[in-house]
């Protein structure tokens, strides 16, 4: 069952990919990782896709080896792009970890190509699902990374996440609606329930093509733009 879902995830993402030339009132995105290595980024532009999202860093002592690579062949492509930080909450402070991210790659300029630095947070992938830390406990960290990546680049980063996490291990906290743009990572035909507090996603990470994870952007190629712009 949960093959053929993929299976239909991936069929729905290549569909959406094919012959794609013309503006979109969704823009399409990709997001990548080291995973992918070098990236055939006019290829992904004949597509359709207009932004994509890059890996910076982990923690504080990870960053992509590929990192410059994607993100210089992205923005020579004409790709409106930024970059993302995986987080390890149980490793070191929200604060520490979005200063190495801005240091490394995850600053925000306002140029009109760069979008906001985005916060990984999710399933932890080598331990206790919520990182060993209550959700009160999560839910401070993660104030003290958006507080320090603000007062670093004057952008709130946006928050990339499941529903079933968010549920999980902040308890579903409805403390970062106001300020924090929501990435939803939810693949399939529709986005499903959000978590609290956010009416809306602007981000919606929905498939795979290519073997590489395919979004969208809720709104036009003007909003994405402003949102470049920080406008």
């Amino acid at each position: 069952m949960r093959f053929t879902s993929l299976l239909l995830c991936i069929s729905a993402a290549l569909a959406e990919l094919i012959n794609i030339t013309e503006p979109r009132s969704d823009p399409l995105g990709i997001d990548v990782s080291s995973h992918q290595g070098t990236v055939d980024w006019k290829s992904w532009k004949s597509k359709g896709v207009a932004f994509a999202y890059i890996k910076a860093t982990e923690g504080t002592t990870y960053t992509n080896p590929d990192f410059s690579a994607q993100y210089t062949g992205a923005t020579n492509a004409g790709l409106i792009r930024g970059s993302y930080h995986f987080a390890h909450p149980d490793s070191s402070t929200g604060a520490a970890q979005a200063s190495y991210f801005v240091k490394h790659g995850g600053g925000w300029s306002a140029d009109g190509i760069t979008l906001p630095g985005a916060l990984d947070i999710e399933y932890n992938p080598s331990g206790s699902e919520c990182y060993g830390l209550s959700a009160s406990s999560m839910v401070s960290w993660i104030k003290d990374f958006s507080n320090q990546y603000y007062s670093s680049t004057a952008r709130y980063p946006v928050i990339y996440t499941t529903t079933d996490w968010w549920k999980s291990c902040t308890g579903n906290s409805a403390s970062f609606a106001s300020t924090n743009p929501l990435w939803i990572a939810h693949p399939g035909s529709s986005i499903g329930t959000l978590p609290a507090g956010w009416s809306y996603t602007t981000f919606w990470q929905y498939g795979t093509s290519d073997n590489t994870e395919v979004d969208k952007f809720n709104g036009d190629f003007g909003g994405l733009k402003r949102m470049a712009l920080g406008s």
